[in-house]
């Protein structure tokens, strides 16, 4: 029975050749287009997230408290009548309390690196110029394990700082603004008065000019002794295997240490809550494409509908049901939108291969850099889902209404 019902919908479709080409065309390139832009968009958002999870940690261990910590009259006195207010907390050395122990914790569960490091604000004076820094102290041996830093350098590398307990690593806008070249010595002040002369080892370029010429790399033990915290860390830098899981560990670490960890996610909360409105838009935008397609099959099985209400009418009377009628006119819908994936995908496929090879070279880049295309099978799947659903809704309202027609008020009307 299913067959007949199959021949029967195909033979609709042929009777109308031209109407169904055009019909088959529109779906044909709506669902090209839907994969093309789909594609695209989630490749760079891809992107952007690889980007974002490899220049930044999975999770940072911070030297403060999530909540305020409560005060001793709070605790001695919980329910107190009184409440005394201005109080001035006793004045601390801000770090993270026994990082050794914390870095033998982290280190113990599989798939993590762990860092310490000790951040700080300083002052650079070269040639009659001042600059402020952002001090990163860190264990030379660990950079490349827990930082893609290493990545960026263009002249000397993390070696050197390791060889070098005097040396730092700056940025390229730093050296152009200061006029400053590998092997050449600057004085660092720091805050507390202290300061001290380093050997400039490395120069690095990640392309973003704020940090290029405020951020550098030192030892940890020269910058805790620029800042006057010895033995202590104010952050601890955690990099994962699979970093999808950094949230769960993130609450995982913070309930064992009590210290504040926060996830890349939790870090770059707006951000991803942007991706997923862009995701939203997108697909609004490239859903309308197949709507738009989805109309003229609408037209195509409505002009069958009437055309065809005497074989309706006769179909019913040898027994076809209302369901039977409304399968046929369903199936037609269903075949343009098969064929129009089996036509679509293929040349949604080539859509991306051409995007793919796009390569743009933007300012003050030295390299071209291509359009990133998300060749995963969940981009087809979606695509051909989408028009399926689309050819077959827009079958729905004509296959309802032959189902609903009435054989013996037709006949009587074509034999009067």
């Amino acid at each position: 029975m299913r067959a007949v019902l199959s021949a029967i919908a195909l033979r609709h479709l042929l009777a109308r050749p031209r109407q169904t080409l055009v019909s088959l065309m529109g779906i044909v390139l709506g669902t090209a287009f839907f994969l093309g832009i789909s594609a695209m968009m989630q490749g760079s958002e891809a992107d952007f997230i690889r980007r974002l999870i490899d220049n930044s940690p999975h999770i940072t261990i911070q030297d403060q408290y999530r909540n305020p910590r409560l005060q001793p009259m709070a605790q001695l006195f919980p329910g107190a009548m009184i409440q005394m207010h201005r109080i001035k907390p006793e004045t601390e050395t801000r770090g993270i309390r026994n990082y050794l122990q914390a870095l033998d914790f982290l280190r113990d569960i599989k798939g993590v690196k762990a860092s310490p490091m000790l951040s700080g604000q300083g002052l650079v004076s070269f040639a009659g110029k001042d600059e402020a820094l952002s001090l990163n102290g860190m264990i030379p041996n660990d950079i490349n394990s827990v930082s893609t830093i290493g990545s960026y350098i263009t002249e000397g590398s993390i070696k050197d700082l390791a060889g070098n307990s005097d040396g730092i690593i700056i940025g390229s806008e730093l050296a152009r603004i200061l006029s400053l070249e590998r092997g050449q010595s600057i004085t660092v002040s720091a805050a507390t008065g202290q300061r001290h002369t380093f050997k400039i080892v490395g120069i690095f370029h990640t392309g973003r000019a704020a940090f290029d010429q405020s951020q550098v790399f030192l030892a940890l033990k020269r910058v805790q002794s620029l800042l006057n915290r010895p033995n202590r860390a104010n952050q601890i830098i955690v990099k994962l295997e699979n970093p999808n899981t950094a949230q769960t560990l993130a609450a995982r670490v913070e309930a064992q240490l009590g210290y504040k960890s926060v996830s890349w996610q939790e870090a770059s909360e707006d951000i991803m809550s942007t991706l997923k409105l862009r995701n939203i838009i997108m697909y609004s935008v490239v859903s309308a494409v197949l709507l738009v397609a989805a109309f003229g099959i609408y037209n195509v099985i409505s002009t069958v509908v009437m055309e065809k209400r005497r074989d309706i009418a006769i179909l019913k009377s040898m027994g076809f049901h209302a369901r039977d009628i409304q399968t046929i006119f369903l199936l037609e819908g269903v075949l343009l939108g098969g064929f129009g994936c089996l036509l679509g995908l293929p040349l949604g496929a080539a859509i991306m291969y051409a995007l793919g090879r796009l390569q743009f070279k933007f300012p003050g880049s030295t390299q071209l850099t291509g359009m990133p295309i998300d060749w995963s099978w969940q981009q087809f799947a979606i695509a051909g889902a989408f028009a399926l659903a689309a050819a077959t809704g827009a079958a729905l309202l004509p296959a309802h209404k032959a189902a609903g027609l009435k054989p013996v008020d037709i006949l009587r009307g074509a034999g009067a």
